[in-house]
């Protein structure tokens, strides 16, 4: 099989969990590691599968690596090669698409329930999951591109996932590790002091103190949109 793509943007916001499912399911994957200078690919012909991580940047600044990616997912896409974003890597997918990127009404960080949409293309991807406790660090939002059907929702995001087919967006995070959440909180204390106001923004110790009794079942739900999303590869 040939290797998926893993785009990482920001240092602290590798593939986490995604990394080890795939090393599990002996799928082969390379990191492509635009925070350290590598070069987006000219094209999508030597991988099976597109993924991109998140990053503290947005969708509409003038990066020239951001066009650059955008073209290799309409690219995948044309060519029915599956893509997954997270965070950042869904708004890349929804502006790629024609969706568009802007900021949500408040800023999600920390652990908060989110819910499964009440439709087939929801159940097939989420399986028996109805609601479970997601991962959130974001201040925008996407739009649904056309043909997209809405997956999962939260108290203070409409659109926290949607799928076309194979291709699954996520706004939230399920690829976390406890490793990742407090670097996190290490590397983006000031933004949290910043939005503690707002009614979505947990404490760095409240993220860490809820770790223990939210990953597992946040992994399993993972595992569950992993297991759907690589049955889409191609050898």
């Amino acid at each position: 099989m040939k290797p998926i793509a893993i785009f990482r943007h920001a240092a602290p916001e590798g593939p986490g969990y995604l990394a080890e499912f795939l090393d599990e399911q002996h799928i082969p994957w390379q990191l492509i590691a635009i925070d350290a200078g590598d070069a987006v690919p000219s094209g999508i012909n030597a991988f099976s599968g597109l993924v991109f991580m998140g990053g503290p940047m947005s969708v509409n600044d003038e990066l020239p690596w951001i066009a650059q990616e955008l073209a290799l997912i309409r690219e995948a896409v044309a060519k029915d090669i599956p893509v997954l974003g997270h965070c950042l890597g869904g708004q890349l997918i929804s502006k790629a698409l024609g969706g568009t990127v802007s900021r949500n009404p408040v800023k999600e960080i920390g652990w908060g329930e989110a819910m499964v949409a009440d439709n087939n293309t929801a159940r097939a991807w989420f399986g028996e999951v109805r609601h479970f406790n997601a991962f959130h660090w974001h201040g925008e939002t996407f739009s649904l591109p056309q043909n997209a059907t809405l997956l999962l929702s939260s108290a203070y995001c409409a659109n926290q996932a949607w799928a076309i087919g194979k291709h699954l967006a996520l706004q939230c995070h399920v690829e976390m590790t406890a490793a990742m959440i407090v670097s996190w909180c290490e590397v983006g204390a000031e933004e949290i002091l910043v939005a503690k106001n707002s009614p979505a923004v947990q404490s760095a110790a409240e993220m860490q103190r809820q770790i223990p009794g939210e990953l597992p079942h946040l992994r399993e739900v993972a595992a569950q949109l992993y297991s759907c999303w690589i049955n889409g590869l191609r050898g």
